[in-house]
């Protein structure tokens, strides 16, 4: 509380921390705790109430992508889930760094490592890039490797006349070489689709800035008590 009163009520000698009702000089402010700390304690509550909100309420960014993809042709069928990164290239593309799912009765097991050829498929190398929107693949497209020791690449031909998506199946024997391709493997077209679905990371249930105004009003509080 802040009072103002005349010089002509001071009393001699005088407090600087007296009682509220005691009268001090004009210009002098008066103090007192229980005062300060009835109103302190209504603005850390006031403060936790809004920041808490906010903070549970807020997402936070993500740091990743999950995507469902499907593709299928006549005897095929595939499915499975990417990880890629959050932020598309200039091109639109983001880069997949994980892999999930089925192929016909196999697990896959593993991604084809980027910049690298699937078994069979020589030189072709995949960039594992996906996009949301127009062919959501390159002419190199992802690779992975299933539990039944195969490999496939999966790309889009957009040097064909009609352009489509196409699967490279490679089981063994590997025959280094694309054009070696055995009666155990196989280049077929194939429908494929892609949708991301936006992963957040977990949020903290009460903000920092929470914490240090409880932090604050806890100090006060000790600091005032002795004069309570």
């Amino acid at each position: 509380m802040i009072i103002f009163v005349p010089f002509s009520l001071l009393p001699t000698p005088y407090s600087l921390f007296p009682d509220p009702l005691f009268p001090v000089p004009f210009g002098i402010v008066l103090f007192n705790p229980k005062f300060a700390m009835k109103n302190l304690t209504l603005l850390s509550t006031t403060l936790l109430i809004a920041t808490s909100g906010l903070v549970l309420v807020a997402p936070q960014a993500a740091s990743a992508l999950n995507w469902n993809w499907i593709y299928s042709a006549p005897g095929i069928e595939a499915n499975g889930t990417f990880t890629t990164n959050d932020t598309p290239d200039d091109l639109g593309f983001f880069l997949i760094s994980e892999i999930t799912g089925t192929r016909n009765s196999e697990t896959i097991t593993g991604l084809q490592p980027t910049g690298t050829s699937t078994p069979g498929n020589e030189p072709f190398e995949v960039d594992n890039l996906i996009s949301i929107d127009g062919n959501q693949l390159t002419t190199d497209g992802f690779g992975f490797s299933t539990s039944g020791g195969n490999f496939v690449n999966v790309f889009f031909a957009s040097f064909l006349q009609p352009p489509s998506f196409f699967e490279v199946f490679s089981a063994p024997p590997f025959i280094t070489g694309f054009q070696n391709l055995g009666p155990e493997d196989s280049e077929l077209p194939i429908s494929f689709s892609a949708q991301p679905v936006i992963v957040s990371e977990p949020s903290h249930s009460i903000s920092l800035f929470t914490l240090a105004t409880l932090g604050l009003a806890s100090t006060i509080k000790r600091k005032l008590k002795p004069f309570a």
